[in-house]
C-alpha cells in the first residue's frame, strides 16, 4: 500500500522554498511545485483512463492551501464519474475563447462594416456620412449591446423619434442598421431574423416614409423663363456667376464644375472630360462644349497657383453656396440643381431628342443593368448638337436643328405632331 504523505499545514507550505516537487498532503497526488526561479504552483498528480495526467490548478500563494485542496477533491470526484477534468476545462476554455470571438457589441460590429465595404463606396463623405447617422442615432441606443441581442425595441428606440421629423435621414438609418445587422448574421455574430428589416416587419409597426413627408424636388425654374434668366445672369460679374452660367449651359452638376480642371478640357475639340472620381455614377463623363461655353472659358484668367477654372479663394474651389449666392442676389426661386430639372423638361417638352439622349447628357446611370454593360459609347456626338441647341435656346437664338414640339388639337384629346422651326 502506498504511504500517504504527511498533511502539511498552510504555514508550512509556505516555508516551502526548496526547489521541487513537495507533497502536502489531504489530497492524493497533490503537490506544490517550486521553480529554480522561486516561483510555486500547485499540480494534482493523476490517473485517468489509465494514463497519468497533471493537472494544474493555480499558482501559490493566489490559490492557498485550503482552495488547491478542494479543488483537487472535485478533479478527483469527477474522475470517480467518468470524466476527465483536464479535457473538460479545456473544452470549457475553447467554448469561451469562441464566445468572445463572436461576442461583438454593435458599435464594433458596424465599424467592422464600414471598413470592410468602405473601398466599394465612392468618396469619403459617403464613409463620413454612415459613421455620422450610427453615431448620433443608432450607439446610443444599441452601440454597447452586444450585437446578437440587438431586438426589435433597441430599432424602434433608434428610428420612432426622428421617424416622423427627419423622415429621410431615419429610412437611411434603418437601411444601415439592417446592413449591420445583415453583415453580422453571415459572419455568425448573431442568428435569426433581422429586427431593422423594413417590408414583412417594420412596415407593420412604422407609417410609410412616403406617406409622411412628400417629395420635395430641387426648386427649378420653368425652361421657358432660361432665356430671360440667362441675360440677366451675363450681366453679374465674378467668377461664381460664370461659373453658374457653364453649368447651366453644359447641365451639369454644381460638384462637377467647381472642381473643374484646365487639363479636363480640351478647348480644340471643345470636349470637357469629367474623370471618373469626379462623377456621381463613377464613371467617365464627356460634355461637349457649345460655343457659348467656350466663350465663357475663353473669357477666364489663368491662374499660376490653381489648375481650378474656377477657382475661389487661395486657390480653393468655389463652395456650392457661392452660386447659390448668385441666384438669391439675383431673387431667382431656385437651386443650382434645379436647372438641370429645367434643361430636362425642354428636352421632353420643347424638342423631339430621345430622351435616354438627354440621361446620356445629366449623365444619369441607366437603371437596366444589362442595358448598361451592353452600352459602350456615349453619343458624344449626338449629344453636341442638342447642347448647341440648349444653349442657342439659352440665348433666345432661332436654333437651326431644333425640332418643337406643338400640340395638334384631335377629336378626343391632343397629340404632339413634331414640326420644323422657321429660321
Amino acid at each position: 500500500m502506498a504511504r500517504k504523505a504527511k498533511e502539511l499545514t498552510a504555514l508550512e507550505v509556505s516555508r516551502l522554498m526548496e526547489a521541487g516537487h513537495h507533497a502536502v498532503g489531504g489530497v492524493a497526488g497533490l503537490y506544490l511545485y517550486v521553480l529554480d526561479t522561486g516561483a510555486r504552483s500547485w499540480v494534482l498528480r493523476i490517473m485517468v483512463g489509465g494514463k497519468r495526467r497533471h493537472m494544474g490548478l493555480g499558482g501559490f500563494p493566489d490559490v492557498p492551501l485550503a482552495l488547491a485542496k478542494e479543488k483537487a477533491r472535485k478533479a478527483r470526484e469527477k474522475i470517480a464519474e467518468g470524466i476527465d477534468p483536464i479535457t473538460e476545462r479545456s473544452a470549457l476554455a475553447s467554448s469561451l475563447r469562441s464566445q468572445q470571438a463572436t461576442a461583438k457589441t454593435f458599435e464594433e460590429a458596424a465599424k467592422a462594416y464600414i471598413e470592410a465595404h468602405a473601398d466599394s463606396w465612392k468618396n469619403q463623405k459617403h464613409r463620413a456620412q454612415w459613421s455620422s447617422t450610427l453615431e448620433t442615432y443608432a450607439y446610443p441606443h444599441m452601440g454597447s449591446l452586444l450585437v446578437k441581442d440587438v431586438g426589435q425595441e433597441q430599432v424602434l428606440k433608434a428610428l420612432e423619434p426622428i421617424w416622423k421629423t427627419k423622415t429621410e435621414t431615419a429610412t437611411r438609418l434603418r437601411g444601415r442598421i439592417e446592413s449591420v445587422l445583415d453583415w453580422a448574421t453571415a459572419r455568425k455574430y448573431r442568428s435569426g431574423e433581422n429586427p431593422a428589416r423594413w417590408k414583412g416587419h417594420l412596415d407593420k409597426l412604422l407609417p410609410a416614409p412616403g406617406k409622411i413627408k412628400k417629395v420635395e424636388h430641387q426648386r427649378a425654374l420653368p425652361f421657358n423663363e432660361i432665356a430671360g434668366f440667362m441675360d440677366e445672369l451675363k450681366s453679374h460679374q465674378g467668377i461664381a456667376a460664370r461659373a453658374l452660367e457653364f453649368t447651366i449651359l453644359c447641365a451639369a452638376r454644381s460638384g462637377e464644375v467647381r472642381g473643374a480642371t484646365w487639363s479636363e478640357i480640351d478647348m480644340e475639340k471643345a470636349v470637357w472630360t469629367i474623370p471618373s472620381q469626379r462623377m456621381k455614377a463613377g464613371k467617365e463623363h464627356r460634355v461637349p462644349l457649345s460655343g457659348a461655353a467656350i466663350k465663357i472659358l475663353e473669357s477666364l484668367p489663368r491662374h499660376t497657383d490653381s489648375n481650378l477654372v474656377f477657382p475661389g479663394t487661395k486657390g480653393r474651389p468655389l463652395s456650392d453656396m457661392s452660386l447659390l449666392a448668385v441666384l438669391r442676389r439675383m431673387k431667382v426661386n431656385a437651386v443650382t440643381h434645379g436647372f438641370r430639372s429645367s434643361f430636362r423638361d425642354w428636352v421632353s417638352e420643347a424638342t423631339n431628342y430621345q430622351s435616354d439622349l438627354a440621361e446620356q447628357a445629366l449623365a444619369h446611370a441607366l437603371p437596366n443593368k444589362v442595358e448598361a454593360a451592353y452600352r459602350r459609347g456615349d453619343g458624344l456626338d449626338k449629344r453636341r448638337g442638342m447642347m448647341d441647341d440648349w444653349a442657342d435656346f439659352c440665348e433666345n437664338k432661332k436654333p437651326s436643328k431644333i425640332i418643337i414640339m406643338v400640340k395638334k388639337k384631335i377629336s378626343n384629346g391632343y397629340a404632339k405632331t413634331p414640326q420644323k422651326n422657321n429660321p
